[in-house]
């Protein structure tokens, strides 16, 4: 399958290339073939240059801060957060260890195959270019007791899990964020890059830390991801997001990392933490990313765009755009052995490849969310 997709992108630049060579010899020197070659030039531009494009439209259209973003009602509800673990690694553990990238996976108590499938695949590896990455699950309580046990034996069998003392509920997912920066901040203070990532997304960490070798260092105030702009709250009570006007009264959220997968530097979550824990959560909860985004406003640190991250329009595959990714959404169990495997068996794709893959990629699944007529959340 992998080869069929690589066929088909060659035959997309190939189809331009036979076209104007044709319209070429027709037509020598002749407006049509100015017209073929400069359309065929731009296009091959804007697909070796989309992430640099991308990132250059999202800085022109950014948010400069939302004020007022809590309205205190005394009738709306408080709740604290998670400050204890049910389940955890050894608290030694960074101390021995001393990763230089944490990848901590929000995982709900019934996806063992998801999380099996992880640690068999990119969250297998423990030493990515010379650095040392180390992954832990984050879940929540279960009601079932059953499952509860299930959880304290695979957490005895690999030592990977991080468990606070909540439900596990998708309104939840903000109080599992906070108890996963608690208890990084707690455990692990002095790693450098801390990921969070859903259990259904297809993780790089090689790409992650060519990314950051390059462009940032672990001193600086960085969340890293895809960033979502001048996205609403959501006022209807049966959406799962849904948000009243009594707990945030702004008609836009400041700009926020997608919560599918996004980095922070050392300094980073230690700061966006102390802003979380000062500002009062409501009931309902906020989203999780967007609450993120708002303790990042109010640690006064800015969002940074990486094209490299999946988690607006879907990211058909292929295995040289894979291979670019950082993360990539939306993948099931077996879609992530595959992917993973195909990626990995053959040589890596060179960097043109990759290049004109990427955007193809990036061009083919703006289409079909167009075509569709909505977009990942």
């Amino acid at each position: 399958m992998a080869g069929e997709q690589m066929g088909s992108d060659r035959r997309i630049v190939s189809r331009g290339l036979w076209g104007c060579k044709g319209n070429f010899w027709k037509r020598k020197g002749g407006t049509r073939t100015a017209v073929c070659v400069t359309v065929l030039l731009t296009g091959l531009f804007a697909l070796l240059f989309e992430d640099a494009i991308e990132s250059w439209s999202i800085a022109l259209g950014r948010s400069r801060g939302v004020p007022g973003m809590w309205t205190v009602d005394p009738h709306v509800g408080f709740l604290s957060p998670p400050r204890e673990y049910l389940l955890m690694p050894s608290p030694l553990v960074c101390q021995r260890a001393k990763p230089h990238l944490i990848v901590m996976v929000t995982s709900a108590p019934g996806h063992r195959h998801a999380r099996r499938v992880i640690r068999d695949t990119w969250g297998g590896e423990t030493d990515v270019r010379g650095r040392r990455v180390m992954t832990f699950f984050a879940v929540g309580q279960s009601l079932d007791p059953e499952l509860s046990k299930q959880l304290v034996q695979e957490a005895q069998d690999h030592g990977d899990l991080v468990q606070g003392r909540f439900l596990d509920t998708y309104a939840n997912l903000t109080l599992k964020t906070l108890s996963v920066l608690g208890w990084v901040r707690r455990f692990c203070p002095e790693v450098p890059f801390v990921a969070k990532v859903d259990d259904d997304v297809l993780f790089n960490s090689a790409v992650l830390l060519r990314y950051l070798n390059r462009s940032h260092g672990a001193d600086s105030d960085l969340y890293l991801g895809r960033v979502h702009m001048r996205v609403a709250p959501k006022r209807n009570p049966t959406s799962r997001h849904y948000l009243p006007a009594l707990s945030y009264s702004p008609e836009v959220f400041p700009d926020y990392c997608s919560g599918t997968a996004y980095v922070l530097s050392r300094s980073a979550a230690h700061k966006i933490f102390q802003a979380a824990a000062s500002l009062p959560l409501p009931d309902p909860l906020p989203p999780e990313d967007v609450f993120v985004g708002l303790s990042a406003l109010e640690a006064k640190i800015t969002p940074y765009h990486c094209p490299l991250f999946s988690g607006g329009p879907g990211v058909p595959y292929s295995r040289c755009c894979y291979q670019a990714m950082v993360s990539v959404h939306h993948t099931s169990p077996a879609e992530m052995v595959r992917f993973w495997q195909e990626m990995r068996s053959a040589p890596s794709c060179s960097w043109l490849r990759m290049k004109v893959s990427l955007g193809i990629c990036k061009v083919r699944g703006l289409l079909g969310t167009l075509l569709g007529g909505k977009e990942e959340e």
